[in-house]
C-alpha cells in the first residue's frame, strides 16, 4: 500500500513537527526532519500493510532523524528552548508550566509522553515504533509522570 506524499504530508504534517521538536527542541531543525522525512517516504519504494503502517514508519523516520539533526556541528548555533518558548502562546499558565516541564525531561523520556499523550498510540504501538519491549515502555512512561510530578510539585511549592 503506498498513499500519495501530498495526502500524508497533510494529515500528519503536523503531528510529526511535534514529535521532530520533542527531540530537536528547535523549531527550524524540527521542520528540516518533517521535510527530510517526507522527502524519504517519497523516494523510499517500499510498500506498506496500512496507513497505520505508514504513520508508524513516518514517526520511527522522523525520531531518527530528529536525533541525527541532534549528532550535527550546526545544532549548537540554533534557537534556545527558552528563545522558542518566549514565541509560544499557551491557553494557560498552567499549560505553559506543563509543556516546560515536559520539554525539561530526558530524550526518552519526553518521546514516550508525546507519543503517549499528544499522538494517542498504545503501550503496544510505542513499542513497535521504538522498538523497545512493551515493558520498557511501560517503564519510561512511569519514570516520566514521575519526574513530571517531581518537576511540577516543586514550581508548586515555589509559588506559594
Amino acid at each position: 500500500m503506498r498513499l500519495p506524499t501530498q495526502e500524508l504530508f497533510e494529515k500528519y504534517q503536523n503531528n510529526l513537527y511535534a514529535v521532530a521538536f520533542n527531540v530537536c527542541k528547535n523549531a527550524e531543525d524540527a521542520e528540516d526532519v518533517v521535510q527530510d522525512t517526507f522527502i524519504q517516504y517519497y523516494s523510499f519504494k517500499k510498500q506498506f500493510d496500512n496507513e497505520q503502517h505508514i504513520r508508524a514508519w513516518l514517526i520511527r523516520v522522523t525520531i531518527n532523524k530528529a536525533k541525527n539533526m541532534n549528532r550535527t556541528f550546526w545544532r549548537k548555533n540554533k534557537m534556545s528552548l527558552e528563545e522558542y518558548m518566549e514565541t509560544l502562546t499557551f491557553e494557560t499558565p498552567e499549560s505553559s508550566e506543563l509543556f516546560e516541564a515536559a520539554m525539561s525531561l530526558p530524550e526518552k523520556y519526553r518521546i514516550v509522553i508525546h507519543l503517549f499523550y499528544y499522538e494517542d498510540y498504545t503501550v503496544h504501538e510505542i513499542a513497535g515504533i521504538l522498538k523497545l519491549s512493551e515493558s520498557n515502555v511501560k517503564v519510561r512512561l512511569s519514570r516520566a509522570r514521575s519526574l513530571l510530578r517531581e518537576k511540577l510539585q516543586e514550581d508548586w511549592e515555589n509559588d506559594e
